[in-house]
């Protein structure tokens, strides 16, 4: 067994011996998850060959994907990662690589989109009730209305079938894993923030980018966008990080019974990115991850600033 899987009673990612397969475990969506690799495969998504789908008799449901590679571009940062925290040219070309591909595919193939697509895409991709239920204080006219500005703007772009949690964890040279949460999104959703998302980590991944590689890999995005008759996707980029403000903020809350002081700082931490990512939003219509303080370094401040 490689590790469970998340959101995802008694689910499981199994290794085969020799490392060519790659079996994933669970209940009945597991069948759906299948199909969806299987159709979107046939569309020119970059997605490992699905060579087995069933179940057992306990009612386990299984389906056995062909392996993406030996090395996530996750784990290769982390193995590439300079004394500074910064990677090398290479890591954001295999970056921009695979995300043009997909953002390729999913520009090829749009579907039905308009404002109730988009209205669903942010009930899922926010996780906007959660958000609000755990911080009311936050549910307000003004976050309403850049909500709304967000939506209307990204009407714009086709719709398209999308990973959802796209990131450098499930992205391989090669090929995209876990469609787990897979959804329609507008196109440009999954690919433009990944490299903007790392910020709201904290500095955890123990890696970073310059605002140069952020931008040469959008202007590669772009670049593929362009090629097949569509608009740049970078002019989306601060509707998809408002999105990704309301994501990293939910669920973050600990229970009233929780007292360790880690997870209230983490809470805090997520709050202020959210309002400096609204602010930002609501000033300039767009997000510049790059001045987001690290965790320890919001947590130090805080700390000074108690009498």
């Amino acid at each position: 067994m490689v590790k469970r899987r998340t959101a995802a009673d008694d689910g499981a990612v199994w290794r085969s011996v020799d490392g060519s397969l790659f079996k994933r475990t669970g209940g009945a969506e597991l069948e759906a998850e299948a199909r969806f690799l299987q159709q979107i495969s046939a569309l020119g998504y970059p997605v490992p060959d699905v060579v087995d789908v069933g179940s057992d008799d306990t009612g386990t449901h299984s389906f056995t994907e062909r392996s993406a590679g030996t090395a996530s571009l996750h784990d290769l940062a982390v193995a590439q990662t300079g004394p500074d925290g910064l990677l090398p040219a290479e890591l954001l070309a295999a970056a921009a690589h695979i995300s043009a591909q997909l953002l390729t595919a999913q520009l090829a193939n749009p579907i039905p989109g308009g404002p109730e697509a988009m209205s669903a895409f942010f009930t899922k991709a926010a996780f906007a009730g959660d958000v609000f239920a755990e911080n009311p204080d936050l549910d307000t006219p003004r976050v309403r209305d850049a909500v709304d500005h967000a939506l209307k703007r990204l009407e714009q772009l086709p719709a398209a079938r999308s990973h959802m949690d796209y990131g450098l964890p499930n992205a391989f040279p090669e090929a995209v894993i876990d469609w787990q949460h897979h959804g329609t999104a507008p196109a440009g959703y999954d690919v433009a923030p990944m490299l903007e998302i790392v910020p709201f980590k904290g500095g955890a991944k123990g890696y970073r980018f310059t605002e140069a590689q952020r931008h040469g890999y959008l202007a590669a995005l772009d670049a593929a966008a362009i090629e097949v008759g569509a608009a740049p996707v970078s002019g989306y980029l601060g509707e998809f990080l408002l999105v990704k403000c309301f994501f990293f903020l939910a669920l973050m809350r600990p229970a009233d019974s929780d007292a360790r002081p880690d997870k209230h700082a983490k809470w805090q931490y997520r709050r202020a990115l959210f309002t400096t990512g609204l602010e930002q939003y609501e000033s300039t219509g767009t997000i510049d991850t790059g001045t987001f303080p690290t965790l320890a370094a919001f947590t130090a401040a805080a700390g000074q600033s108690r009498p």
